[in-house]
């Protein structure tokens, strides 16, 4: 099968849909690759990467031809009159704000693949391209900011006197505001987030920042776990924590978005009034309208108040190396899911949930919106006993505290007669017993949920302890004891050589990998 890679034709796109490390991927998945020349330039991968990997470079327009195009944003009407009826076009389409695309991709027999409407469930991670994208707009985003911001983001104490640390605001905390906490945090910024899912404080929380509840009786969760419009008492009472933590923020990141919808307003032109001379406002959601009132998608403003407002709306595209890295793998994983036999051939199942989501016109149909997705992210709540109508709940009885000190009185009695008839140093080895279980317990509760993996991961190599005391068992003469010994070393074994395969495959997700 042949996939095409054209060169964008977008007006300031800078990232390109394969990279040579993701080209020769989808070689040894026994495809061919045809990339348009120049087509990674503005991504510093030029044409002589892409021919290393053995991907053949085409001088002009044919790889239109392919039988599979990919491509960052939708194709203009001049380029797809090159795609043949049946070939495949994966790209950010926009499917819900573009329903004349839609139209036309299906009159001209087109297969088109949203990469943008990838369905957010779990096994379709590796495909999602606006998580791919938007978390490195969170990380840009903050760049901005710093390159606008007439301070620094840490705090320093110098001969010359003390520098407060910016404060840094971050209005929604999906995979673009956890970017842009993450990225501010590091820098030294005291940051501050919140999110009308409540669910997400936990998250926010282990990225070093403090969360701001909106306290309402009224949920914005839907039952996917993403936010959904906000009802009217919920609106007035998110603006009003908008307004007042504005005005006491050096940088305010707006990441706000609702799929499918423009994007929400959520700073009024009074809270940007209100916001200090000097300070910063980074709209994320710009090239949907923007969060604030007074952004101009794809520029930088002043109002009269000081307040910088930066509506850039090509952030992905403003690291179009790393961009392009992310989008090409987001792309191998696509070709792989849509060629299970490994034999080129392309095998479509609209049965499937993730490729039903993504697939918006096939077979001269439009296909867009499709079924809802039949997942929940929050837990069903549990099932209550059925009472008769009108029966009143019976009193819960209040438990017996006396039940408690009895079974401590028996558990202290039982273990006064194992010490008794115990060896010596078995006290010793028991207060050590225990004094380990209390410092382990607190230690693991106390820890970030999201710290819980590399902590384990390290911890286990303790076990490294009992298999040096259970190898020194294993000669015993009590056969008991070096049976217990040997299943001793296995288990210790398995944990210690298993908590350093789940640390370095940890870290291998943050090593940069060399380019083919």
């Amino acid at each position: 099968m042949q996939i095409g890679v054209p060169r964008e034709s977008t007006p300031g796109e800078t990232r390109v849909a394969a990279t040579p490390q993701t080209a020769g991927r989808l070689i040894a998945l026994g495809h061919t690759v045809i990339v348009q020349a120049g087509a990674g330039e503005r991504a510093s991968y030029p044409d002589e990467q892409y021919a290393e990997v053995g991907a053949a470079i085409d001088p002009g327009p044919g790889v239109w031809g392919a039988d599979v195009v990919v491509t960052i944003d939708a194709p203009e009407s001049g380029e797809l009159d090159q795609m043949r009826p049946g070939a495949y076009l994966a790209a950010q389409l926009g499917p819900a704000q573009h329903t004349d695309l839609l139209e036309d991709l299906a009159q001209r027999g087109v297969t088109a693949l949203a990469m943008d409407a990838v369905p957010r469930i779990s096994r379709a991670q590796s495909l999602d391209v606006l998580s791919s994208m938007t978390n490195l707009g969170g990380y840009r985003a903050v760049i901005e900011a710093a390159n606008a911001y007439g301070s620094v983001f840490t705090g320093q104490v110098t001969a010359a006197g003390n520098v407060p640390p910016a404060k840094v605001f971050v209005i929604g905390a999906g995979v673009a505001g956890l970017a842009a906490i993450g990225t501010a945090s590091s820098l030294g910024a005291i940051v501050r987030a919140t999110d009308i899912r409540f669910e997400t404080a936990e998250q926010v929380e282990s990225m070093g920042a403090h969360f701001v509840p909106i306290t309402v009786e009224e949920t914005a969760s839907s039952s996917d776990g993403y936010a959904q419009e906000m009802g009217e008492d919920l609106q007035r009472r998110a603006l009003e924590v908008y307004a007042h933590e504005c005005a006491e923020a050096d940088i305010v990141i707006t990441t706000a978005l609702i799929p499918g919808r423009p994007a929400p307003r959520l700073v009024t032109a009074d809270t940007v009034a209100a916001m200090r001379p000097g300070s910063v406002l980074v709209d994320m959601a710009a090239r949907n309208g923007g969060n604030c009132e007074l952004t101009e998608p794809g520029a930088v403003i002043t109002p009269g108040n000081g307040v910088t407002i930066v509506g850039y709306t090509d952030l992905p595209a403003r690291l179009p190396t790393q961009a392009s890295q992310l989008f090409g793998t987001n792309i191998v994983n696509l070709i792989a899911l849509l060629t299970p036999g490994k034999d080129g051939q392309i095998v479509l199942d609209l049965e499937d949930e993730v490729q039903r989501g993504l697939t918006v016109t096939h077979e001269h149909q439009v296909l867009w919106p499709p079924p809802p997705v039949s997942v929940s992210a929050t837990p069903p709540p549990a099932a209550a006993e059925a009472e008769p109508p009108g029966a009143e709940p019976e009193p819960q009885k209040p438990r017996d505290p006396r039940r408690g000190y009895v079974a401590m009185g028996l558990a202290a009695v039982l273990f006064a007669l194992v010490a008794s008839v115990s060896p010596p140093s078995f006290l010793g080895h028991f207060t050590v017993f225990a004094l380990a279980v209390i410092v382990g317990f607190y230690v693991i509760n106390n820890v970030s949920h999201a710290l819980h993996t590399p902590l384990l991961a390290e911890t286990n190599a303790i076990s490294g302890i009992i298999l040096v005391g259970a190898i020194l068992q294993v000669g015993n003469e009590d056969l008991l004891v070096r049976s217990l010994a040997l299943a001793a070393t296995i288990v210790a074994s398995i944990n210690v050589f298993g908590g350093f395969a789940v640390t370095g495959r940890m870290l291998r997700m943050f090593r940069r990998e060399e380019s083919a």
